[in-house]
């Protein structure tokens, strides 16, 4: 099969190479054509079907600046040798066979596109975090074979960038910015912490899967200090025992999914319980939420308390995917019973059942509410 592929090409005048890119709808990708140097001042144009009946979908001979025709944007890079081509808001329709070409007397150069859009119903449009809080976001994408390089640009301000080296699902960090990719689930996560107001803004994430094309999603990041929610809760509780949390959230995410998760180090949700419905405790475990949505307020009870197990985040999850941490939650752990006396551990124990009977009267004040 490869053969009879080489072969096709080779008997089209003026093909140069063939490229394979692969696009999601409603984000975008960029794919460069390299082309020789003697053509630096000729026209270069992108076109859409088969060669010899090639519709342009933009023609230039602007060099070294951005054109742009409806969806797709060209910029020959003279110095290099390279044009490239941006296509945003991509449709399953695009899906089809390009050509990047130069315009010469006699045959045209070309390099042969075949583009795949998958489509993806969750497109990441708008995210919304807290001042002070941090944010997790999901991007779907088809595997790659090579270890991507990730890029996350705020319009007119500061990229980060970070190259995925580690395929056990580890997190990769830039500053306040961390990558895993999740190779099992096919997601790039993206996590930003501490963030604040001037995070607000228009970003690109761009995933370079070869020298030869990546594919981007652009998104507005909306970072708000809302009065509801306090942005750190301290509490103590014994080791061994139970603590109750309690934690407001804007009105604007009554129907969202609520959470609690443990943070360890780089591990940024190491163990999390999540509750769907409202005044409906979730299963029994070490931690169990109960959400008011009346109240607009999310509380619970951990469990066998460690102090390994000493910072939470209480936040809540889109129907997109991505995740607000709003409140952290600092647990200090005392009385530790492989050092305390058999007095104190009956301290601690009387502790634990006053801690466990306040979160079931709770409980039931809640059902009867």
């Amino acid at each position: 099969m490869k053969i009879i592929l080489t072969f096709t090409l080779l008997m089209i005048p003026g093909v140069v190479s063939s490229i394979s890119v692969t696009g999601y709808s409603g984000g975008g990708v960029t794919i460069k054509c390299k082309y020789d140097r003697g053509y630096t001042a000729y026209v270069k144009y992108f076109c859409k079907g088969q060669w010899s009946e090639c519709i342009n979908q933009i023609k230039t001979d602007e060099k070294d600046k951005w054109v742009q025709s409806g969806r797709f944007s060209l910029y020959d890079d003279t110095r290099s040798a390279v044009f490239t081509v941006t296509i945003r808001d991509l449709r399953e329709l695009d899906s089809d066979t390009y050509w990047c070409g130069t315009e010469r007397v006699g045959k045209d150069l070309y390099t042969e596109v075949n583009l795949k859009v998958i489509r993806d119903q969750q497109q990441i449009r708008s995210v919304r975090g807290y001042s002070g809080g941090n944010i997790i976001i999901n991007f779907k994408y088809e595997k790659q074979e090579v270890s991507p390089l990730i890029n996350i640009c705020k319009t007119g301000g500061q990229c980060f960038t970070v190259i995925i080296t580690n395929r056990a699902a580890g997190w990769e960090q830039d500053r306040r910015l961390s990558v895993q990719d999740d190779r099992s689930a096919g997601l790039l996560r993206v996590f930003i912490r501490d963030l604040n107001e001037n995070d607000s803004g228009e970003y690109k994430i761009t995933v370079k899967v070869s020298e030869e094309y990546s594919f981007f999603s652009e998104f507005n990041l909306i970072i708000r200090d809302d009065d509801c929610c306090v942005k750190s809760i301290s509490l103590s509780a014994a080791a061994g025992g139970s603590v109750n949390i309690s934690c407001k959230y804007p009105q604007s995410h009554i129907s969202d999914v609520k959470f609690l998760c443990w943070r360890s180090g780089a591990d940024l949700c190491a163990e999390e319980t999540s509750v769907k419905e409202s005044r409906r405790w979730s299963p029994d475990g070490k931690i169990q939420l109960y959400d008011d949505r009346e109240e607009q307020l999310l509380t619970g009870s951990i469990s066998h308390v460690t102090e390994q197990h000493s910072e939470y985040w209480c936040g809540v999850q889109s129907d997109q995917g991505h995740k607000s941490f709003i409140t952290r939650v600092l647990i200090h752990v005392t009385g530790f019973p492989e050092t305390t006396s058999s007095s104190s551990s009956s301290s601690s124990s009387s502790s634990s059942s006053s801690s466990s009977s306040s979160v079931e009267s709770q409980h039931q004040r809640m059902c009867i509410k």
